[in-house]
């Protein structure tokens, strides 16, 4: 991360995405469904999506989908969906969902980190591993890699999103108590993505200290630009249950520089729309000629996700 200035991603293309003008919500489920938790890998020309399709009674499965590199928003779902369901028995017995993929340089294998719950709480952080075909899963263990042991996760420690930096895997979660969602920082090493370390300093972030996100922070997703880790996330104020989205940026998890623009993305003033409620899981990822921003969006209880887009600078 020693670019120069010059190369650094401008906190004012954070506040310039835009919804895409055609093909939302890109995935979507009949109510009371679900199609939510969902994210994004670019491998040559081709973007694959895992996704979280919940059922009735809050259970999730796994689902895949693929768009063309040149237009995220034309996707075709993969026949063999759903492509994980929970465990016989395990932590993720009841629910499979929220997984991010990524390729290890170390082995040049995928992995994903997920979420994985019982019937009743904690939600606990699982790993799963495959070899290209990202309809075939493999659990890499059978018990959660980020477990929730401390007072601040005691209900969660899963929603992970991950960034590489040389041998480190750096794993950003959500803590969830009986307080506000607070989010964590973990650590794993390359050679072994199983092997987490839980930062000490957790959680490293409870919100910008301004009144728009005082409520709680949650669901974040980390992506490394040339000279700082951005991390998009979920705030929401006191008293309110409507979530929009965050930006900081940080080059050691421990101080964070707000985004003077915060709350960067809001739900669509226009009521009736299927994002009007609430927005979170703003995952960003590079295409072509644009950033895009994969994320969720609610319409009364239901969540659905859709993509936003911003022109990369000097296009």
């Amino acid at each position: 991360m020693s670019r120069s200035a010059q190369d650094e991603i401008p906190f004012d293309l954070f506040a310039s995405f835009e919804r895409v003008a055609e093909g939302n919500p890109v995935f979507f489920c009949e109510p009371p469904e679900w199609a939510a938790a969902a994210h994004a890998i670019v491998v040559g020309e081709t973007v694959h999506y895992l996704w979280g399709r919940r059922r009735k009674d809050n259970f999730w499965v796994l689902m895949h989908s693929t768009a063309p590199a040149s237009d995220p928003a034309v996707v075709t779902h993969d026949p063999r969906n759903p492509v994980l369901v929970p465990s016989e028995a395990g932590f993720d017995d009841f629910t499979t969902e929220y997984p991010f993929p990524f390729l290890n340089p170390a082995d040049d294998r995928f992995y994903v980190y997920y979420l994985g719950r019982r019937l009743k709480p904690p939600k606990q952080t699982g790993l799963l591993v495959g070899d290209g075909d990202f309809g075939a899963w493999t659990r890499v263990r059978p018990t959660p890699v980020i477990a929730a042991v401390t007072a601040y996760e005691s209900a969660g420690s899963s929603h992970p999103s991950m960034a590489v930096d040389g041998d480190t895997i750096h794993i950003i979660y959500t803590g969830e108590s009986e307080g506000p969602p607070v989010i964590c920082h973990a650590t794993a090493p390359t050679s072994d993505p199983a092997a987490v370390t839980k930062d000490a300093a957790n959680p490293i972030f409870i919100g910008s200290g301004l009144a728009w996100d005082s409520g709680g922070v949650r669901e974040a997703e980390i992506f490394k630009g040339p000279r700082y880790f951005h991390i998009l996330y979920g705030g929401r104020a006191d008293e309110s249950e409507v979530w929009q989205i965050g930006h900081v940026r940080t080059r050691d998890f421990r101080s964070f520089e707000a985004n003077p623009h915060n709350p960067i993305f809001t739900p669509a003033a226009v009521r009736g729309a299927w994002d009007c409620d609430g927005i979170l899981t703003p995952q960003l990822f590079e295409a072509g000629d644009a950033y895009y921003m994969l994320y969720a969006g609610r319409k009364g209880r239901e969540w659905q996700s859709g993509l936003a887009r911003a022109d990369r600078p000097g296009r």
